[in-house]
């Protein structure tokens, strides 16, 4: 079994900034990527930013260059730095994670970090 776990949500002027944390744990062979996703109220969840292990990372397009991803793949933990929020921005961010595990490549989910942005 995997587990993640995110950290660093909570309320922010809109201009602000926030870092969120997540950090997997478990029976990990081997992390594929990890990311974010978020889901605001009446919302699809949506990708913000993935940072394979191999591979470009990938930004949503809503992000302009405010958000930055980075992994510390010796921990198999991801964060998201997020500079210049805007009220839009205010959803659940959860992590995200594609790994092996038992031989078998699974993901796993965050049960997420509410970010609000208060304008």
């Amino acid at each position: 079994q995997v587990q993640l776990v995110e950290s660093g949500g909570g309320l922010v002027q809109a201009g602000g900034t926030l870092r969120l944390s997540c950090a997997a744990s478990g029976s990990i062979s081997r992390v594929n990527a990890m990311g974010w996703y978020r889901q605001a109220p009446g919302k699809q969840r949506e990708l913000v930013a993935v940072k394979p292990t191999a591979g470009s990372t990938n930004y949503a397009e809503f992000v302009q260059g405010r958000f930055t991803i980075s992994r510390d793949n010796a921990k198999n933990t991801v964060a998201l730095q997020m500079n210049s929020l805007e009220p839009e921005d205010t959803a659940v961010y959860l992590c995200f994670a594609s790994v092996i595990t038992l031989g078998v490549n699974r993901s796993y989910w965050g049960k997420g970090t509410l970010v609000t942005v208060s304008s």
